[in-house]
């Protein structure tokens, strides 16, 4: 039985509450579209994911940024503001929207950590994070399929991590150093 109150203002009613709420998150913010589309770039046309990965390549490369007292607490909050607005994008985008480009910037940041800094290994990182994140070999196949913000950020950290693997273990190789010059 429901109270007066309620019978004459239905949106109160707990049937009408969660179309209320949908109706509120329909679109989001501001803040959370500049944040969950890294800057914008996923409203790039084509190539989104391109975009989100160059912006974090840009954002790496300056100064001082890979420094680890710089970098670890930048990795660990945009990746917690990823899973929020990731989230909150998906229920209006739809499940993991290409709008959604913070992912490669974590990814991206991911790839390059710990690396030397040369044109060569940047543009290996560049496109060896691109193919992993299209591929999503295992588990990022198996995040991808995830609903929400975690499935959405945890493929590209996998493809980020197997970006900087292989390209921590081309480095040790004599032919690859030699490649790189006074890098190392």
């Amino acid at each position: 039985m429901t109270s007066p109150t309620e019978s004459q203002n239905p949106s109160k009613t707990p049937l009408n509450r969660s179309a209320a709420s949908a109706d509120q998150a329909a679109l989001p913010s501001l803040l959370i579209r500049a944040v969950g589309s890294g800057l914008f770039t996923g409203y790039i046309p084509f190539a989104s994911g391109t975009a989100g990965s160059f912006l974090g390549l840009l954002i790496f490369l300056i100064p001082g940024f890979s420094n680890p007292s710089a970098f670890l607490p930048a990795l660990a909050a945009v990746f917690l503001l990823g899973l929020s607005t990731a989230t909150e994008m998906e229920k209006h985008y739809g499940r993991d929207p290409s709008v959604v480009t913070i992912d490669e910037v974590i990814g991206m940041w991911i790839a390059l950590a710990f690396l030397p800094m040369s044109t060569m290994v940047i543009a290996a990182a560049f496109v060896l994070f691109r193919v992993f994140d299209i591929v999503k070999p295992f588990p990022a196949r198996r995040f991808d399929t995830m609903a929400g913000g975690f499935g959405i950020m945890m493929d590209d950290v996998v493809a980020g991590l197997y970006t900087n693997i292989v390209l921590q273990l081309l480095l040790l190789l004599p032919p690859v150093k030699l490649m790189i010059g006074d890098v190392l």
